[in-house]
C-alpha cells in the first residue's frame, strides 16, 4: 500500500489553522516540522512554539481525490492564497523496523555504552546501559547528554553520592550507579520522567541505589557530584541551591547550554565554584566546577 503526503511551506502563524483544515479534510495525520533548521530554546511556560518557517505535512490514503481536498482547503482558506504546496507519494514500509534501526548501541568515552533492548551489547565487558527511546528526554543521542556521559566516563564516580538534576529518562543517574556511585538522587519536576527513571533503573539492576524525587522533596544532604543537564535559564536560577547541595571540593557538571550563554552561567556559579574551561560538542557546551 502507498500513501500521499500533501506538504505546505508556511509560517508559525498560519501552520495551526492550516493543520486544522487538513484534519477536517480527512488527513489521517498532520505533522508540523522545521522548514529552515531553526532551533527552539526555552519556551515560556504554557507556550507551544513553532518555527518561523514551518512545514505542514498531511498524510492521506492513496486513492483520495486530492484536487477536491485542495479545493476544499483553498475555499476555507480564502480570501488568502494557499501557501506553496507539493504532493508526494510515500511507499509503505515497516515503520517499526525503520524506527528501531535508527537507535543502535552508542559508545560514550572508554567504558559506557547505551544499548536498546533489540540489540546485543557490542562489548559484554563494558558498562552497558539498557535503554530504549521513550517519553522522557535522554537517550544519549543529544549532544548535551553525550557531554555528561563522557564526563562520567572520564571522572570515576565510584562510592560517590550523586545528584542527577533534571533526570529525564534517568540515563545519567543509571550511568553513575553502574560506574559505582554509592547513592544517586534522580530529580525532575515531571512525574513521567521519574516513572521512566524507576523503570529504567530496574531494567539495569541499579534500582536499590537510585532514589527519585521531585525538586521540592530532594534532601539537603551534601553530594559529591551534581550533574544538571537542563537549560541555561533554570541553571542560573538554581546556582544558590546547587551551591548548598554540593559539599566542599565536590564536583559540578552543567549542560544544556548554548555557547553564547556560557558566560552568564559561569558568572552565576563563580562565587561558589572554581570553574573549568568550557567543553563544546555540536553547538552545545558543558561547564564543570569544583566547590570552593
Amino acid at each position: 500500500m502507498s500513501w500521499l503526503q500533501l506538504i505546505f511551506e508556511t509560517d508559525a502563524d498560519s501552520a495551526p489553522s492550516l493543520s486544522d483544515l487538513l484534519s477536517e479534510a480527512g488527513a489521517l495525520a498532520v505533522t508540523l516540522e522545521d522548514d529552515a533548521d531553526q532551533p527552539l530554546y526555552e519556551p515560556p511556560p504554557g507556550a507551544t512554539p513553532l518555527w518561523q518557517a514551518t512545514r505542514v505535512v498531511a498524510l492521506f490514503e492513496q486513492g483520495h481525490d486530492m484536487n477536491a481536498i485542495l479545493a476544499a482547503v483553498a475555499a476555507a482558506w480564502a480570501p488568502r492564497e494557499l501557501p506553496a504546496w507539493r504532493l508526494e507519494e510515500l511507499e509503505d514500509r515497516e515503520w517499526s523496523r525503520e524506527w528501531m534501526d535508527t537507535f543502535r548501541p552508542m559508545r560514550f568515552g572508554e567504558r559506557l555504552w547505551i544499548v536498546p533492548s533489540w540489540s546485543e551489547a557490542p562489548a559484554a565487558e563494558a558498562v552497558n546501559i539498557l535503554l530504549d527511546p521513550g517519553l522522557a528526554f535522554g537517550t544519549g543521542t543529544h549532544p548535551t547528554t553525550r557531554l555528561c556521559l563522557e564526563w562520567l566516563d572520564q571522572n570515576d564516580p565510584a562510592d560517590a553520592r550523586v545528584v542527577d538534576y533534571g533526570c529525564g529518562s534517568g540515563v545519567l543517574a543509571i550511568a553513575a550507579a553502574k560506574l559505582g556511585a554509592d547513592r544517586v538522587w534522580a530529580v525532575d519536576n515531571d512525574p513521567q520522567a521519574l516513572l521512566a527513571t524507576c523503570d529504567n533503573a530496574a531494567r539495569n539492576d541499579v534500582q536499590e541505589r537510585i532514589v527519585t524525587a521531585l525538586p521540592e522533596h530532594l534532601p539537603e544532604a551534601r553530594c559529591d557530584v551534581l550533574i544538571a543537564n537542563i537549560l541555561a535559564e533554570p541553571l542560573i536560577a538554581l546556582a544558590p541551591r546547587f551551591a548548598l547541595l554540593v559539599r566542599p571540593e565536590g564536583r559540578l557538571v552543567l549542560s544544556g547550554i548554548l555557547p553564547d550563554q556560557a558566560t552568564a552561567v559561569l558568572s552565576a556559579y563563580s562565587d561558589w565554584f572554581e570553574m573549568a574551561p568550557v567543553v563544546e560538542c555540536d553547538g552545545w557546551v558543558r561547564l564543570e566546577g569544583r566547590r570552593k
